[in-house]
């Protein structure tokens, strides 16, 4: 009997579109400190190098290398306010979920399904209830559930422990994802969506961590497992 594999799934840009939601809270924290737009390339430039896959972070890091020094706790509050804490108007419901109908259900045939994300786990609910009720992910390894975050392998880790002996595939869209995987021996697939800054530079440097492919979104996972 053919062993089912194990697809982990990073979130942010592979199964949500969060363009509006995560990527505009960092714009808009930006300004609000500094009075400035950045613009998305900028941003992505960012992620690219590596070591930001925490949003607050890397709002913190924008903010102070455009001259503003404010401590790290106001840069999460406020960006905590428009992400999630300002009711119906709050950014996260600005999200889109990126599988299409019957995507998942077409993997469960050959996969179990688990999520590695740097969310924390109530915004992993907030979205995962919203769009994704009927799927089932196990473990759902968040921000909240590791010490040390991606690049870093715990979270890898983490899930691994109930799939013993199982192949598992990670899908992600950062250098961090790829670099996490590679730290974890796992397979690792990219994603550069196309509505991305300069989605075939993203592209390369997944493919120069080590993706065994790049994919514009996961409606296309099928195609290379």
């Amino acid at each position: 009997m053919i062993q089912r594999g194990v697809l982990v799934f990073d979130m942010d840009g592979v199964l949500v579109n969060v363009s509006e939601s995560y990527r505009e809270a960092i714009v808009q924290t930006v300004k609000h400190f500094t009075g400035k737009e950045v613009p998305r390339a900028l941003i992505q430039e960012y992620k690219n190098a590596g070591g930001y896959n925490n949003d607050w972070k890397l709002s913190h890091k924008i903010t102070e290398d455009l001259g503003v020094c404010v401590a790290y706790d106001e840069v999460v509050d406020y960006f905590n306010r428009i992400f999630l804490d300002s009711g119906e108007s709050s950014l996260i419901y600005r999200e889109r979920w990126i599988a299409e109908a019957g995507l998942f259900e077409r993997l469960a045939r050959r996969y179990d399904f688990a999520i590695l994300t740097g969310r924390l786990r109530a915004e992993a609910n907030i979205t995962l209830n919203r769009y994704a009720a009927g799927i089932r992910f196990h473990p759902v390894v968040c921000h909240d559930d590791v010490q040390r975050s991606k690049p870093d392998p715990e979270g890898l880790f983490q899930v691994a422990v109930h799939y013993p002996g199982r192949k598992l595939w990670y899908v992600g869209d950062t250098v961090d994802d790829a670099r996490c995987a590679k730290a974890a021996g796992v397979t690792f697939v990219g994603i550069a969506p196309l509505d991305a800054p300069d989605p075939p530079k993203l592209a390369a440097l997944l493919k120069a961590e080590g993706a065994v492919a790049v994919l514009s979104d996961i409606n296309q996972l099928e195609s290379v497992l």
